[in-house]
């Protein structure tokens, strides 16, 4: 099937990798990664699956790849967990909340850390991911564009952190980017009553770089991967560590960061 797919996109068997009963689909062309999240049919609903396909893809990235962009198919990035998940029965070959409650915690707390694995790696400094977002992006749909570095959104696009409505807490790595770029306040007032978050407001507070119209969204992340490409790949991923680290340091600790890092890079380019 992926040889096939392949064929149509006019690329060689191995740019294209597809995980179709996970729901996930992946293509690499050249330094572009594209993850697309493809259950139109249940808007993109995640389950273990997914979260396993996706730290799947994270462990085999080829190391050429610079930009990995995660996209949704349909008219919704992702409504957020399988409802199936909720009842007894569960996904079939993959349980329910109801088998994992009776589960020993440490051992459901590991699954939990395999789901996050998924996300984690977006967050690695030698990539740049971007979350191409259009329609719902609820609960895990949320947490998956939080956890890439740049969300690029579509103007009909709504966010919720639908668990604490649900019983449960976000627990796929979006909690702290979310209070890092929106606040604690807001991020309390967004969780704690599951409203939408729409376009506008989006942009307003920080969860997305930028809003466009719909059918542009796609040449919008298209121009965003050529810009970021068009910059050097080791000053980016330097650049990037700092970013990363700059929060949790002191300014005499960035500085010496700063300096560190830039001592490498005058190396590497003129000595």
């Amino acid at each position: 099937m992926a040889a096939a797919q392949a064929r149509q996109r006019g690329g060689n068997a191995d740019e294209v990798s597809v995980t179709a009963e996970h729901g996930v689909r992946l293509e690499v062309d050249g330094e572009i990664a594209t993850i697309t999240l493809d259950r139109p049919e249940k808007r993109n609903a995640q389950t273990f699956a997914t979260w396993s396909a996706l730290a799947r893809i994270g462990e085999s990235l080829p190391e050429q790849v610079r930009v990995v962009v995660v996209k949704g198919e349909g008219p919704s990035f992702s409504a957020g967990i399988d409802l199936r998940m909720f009842t007894p029965e569960g996904v079939p070959g993959q349980g329910s909340f109801s088998s994992a409650a009776t589960s020993v915690d440490a051992t459901f707390e590991q699954r939990i850390s395999q789901a996050q694995a998924g996300f984690l790696w977006l967050r690695r400094p030698e990539i740049v991911s971007i979350a191409a977002v259009q329609g719902y992006a609820i609960g895990a749909g949320f947490q998956l564009a939080l956890s890439c570095d740049l969300r690029i959104v579509a103007d009909d696009v709504s966010f919720c952190m639908k668990e604490p409505a649900l019983g449960l807490v976000p627990d796929l790595t979006g909690t702290k980017p979310l209070v890092e770029l929106v606040g604690l306040a807001k991020a309390i007032d967004i969780c704690l009553t599951a409203r939408t978050v729409h376009a506008d407001e989006a942009m307003r507070i920080g969860l997305a770089e930028q809003v466009v119209a719909r059918g542009d969204l796609d040449q919008a992340v298209r121009d965003k991967v050529a810009e970021l490409l068009a910059v050097n790949r080791d000053a980016a991923i330097a650049t990037k560590r700092l970013l990363q680290g700059a929060q949790g340091r002191s300014l005499e600790e960035q500085c010496a960061a700063e300096r560190i890092e830039q001592a490498a890079r005058i190396k590497a380019l003129f000595a």
